[in-house]
């Protein structure tokens, strides 16, 4: 009796196999491509353009901010990766699916300032950065996928174990040119880099204003753009954070670098301010009357 028992069970679930196979038939099945169904409509995620150029907003249940990865299939610090369509194309053809990587603002001076409200951000596809204070690479690696394969951005860092994380990063970002140096000396790397648009500086050192002078009076083009990451207790610990950040800006305008604009990071970063300029801003033209 116990034989004829287990072939009815094996063929009771060939059936079933049989079944699943087809993707048809009996209650389970249905129940499962249902699931299915709601899975695929809860995780779609509607990608926007942000003001910013080569910044996009995710649409989800929390809404997040995302750059295009350059290096799709790849993550740098571990960050979530999105897929969403691509640009619309002719009827009867599928789009093609594009990678976007959340960009953390608790993880990035850079990414916090654009969620904090930045006025304006100069950093944009086709723009030529130099970034001081590279670390690891993980801001570096959305700049690199906001510039796109027509920008370029020179990440100097002066640690060397930062440095061989960030040389790794950009082995696979063609746009990114890791150099492991102090920029205190520009210098010394002046051979590898040449004009650039946007100096982009998060060093936390006490004297990051004449660092970020330095380097704009060697590679910033007039009328170029200056982004300084100011960390107050870095600068004086004894001081309250507002007059370390007016300091730094009086430093700056003794340099030829114009500020335009100032944030404060909270509650990203504490005790942070952004404050972005203009390095020898170019004289207006008077329109003839």
């Amino acid at each position: 009796m116990g034989k004829p028992s287990k072939g009815g069970k094996k063929g009771k679930d060939g059936g079933k196999k049989g079944v699943k196979g087809k993707g048809k038939g009996d209650g389970k099945g249905g129940k499962k491509g249902g699931k299915g169904g709601k899975k695929a409509a809860a995780a779609k995620v509607i990608v926007e353009p942000h003001n910013f150029e080569g910044v996009f907003i995710a649409r989800g249940k929390d809404d997040s901010l995302v750059t295009k990865n350059m290096a799709p299939g790849e993550s740098v610090y571990g960050e979530k990766r999105i897929s969403a369509d691509g640009p619309e194309v002719a009827e009867g053809e599928k789009s093609e699916k594009v990678e976007y990587r959340v960009w953390n603002p608790f993880r990035s001076k850079l990414g916090a300032s654009i969620v904090a409200g930045v006025e304006s951000m100069p950093i944009k596809p086709g723009s030529k950065v130099l970034y001081l204070g590279g670390a690891s690479g993980t801001t570096v690696s959305h700049v690199s996928d906001m510039i796109g394969p027509e920008g370029v951005v020179y990440a100097v860092e002066f640690s060397h174990r930062s440095g061989r994380d960030l040389t790794n990063m950009a082995k696979r970002r063609p746009n990114v040119v890791p150099i492991v140096e102090d920029a205190r000396q520009p210098l010394k790397y002046r051979m590898l880099i040449g004009s650039v648009d946007v100096i982009f500086a998060d060093v936390a050192q006490p004297d990051q204003a004449r660092i970020v002078t330095l380097n704009a009076h060697m590679f910033l083009k007039n009328g170029g753009w200056f982004i300084i990451s100011i960390k107050a207790n870095c600068v004086d610990s004894t001081a309250p954070p507002e007059a370390v950040y007016a300091s730094e800006v009086e430093k700056l305008k003794k340099e030829k670098c114009k500020p335009k604009f100032q944030l404060t990071l909270e509650p990203y970063h504490r005790d942070h301010a952004v404050v972005t300029g203009i390095y020898r801003p170019l004289k207006k033209k008077k329109k003839d009357e």
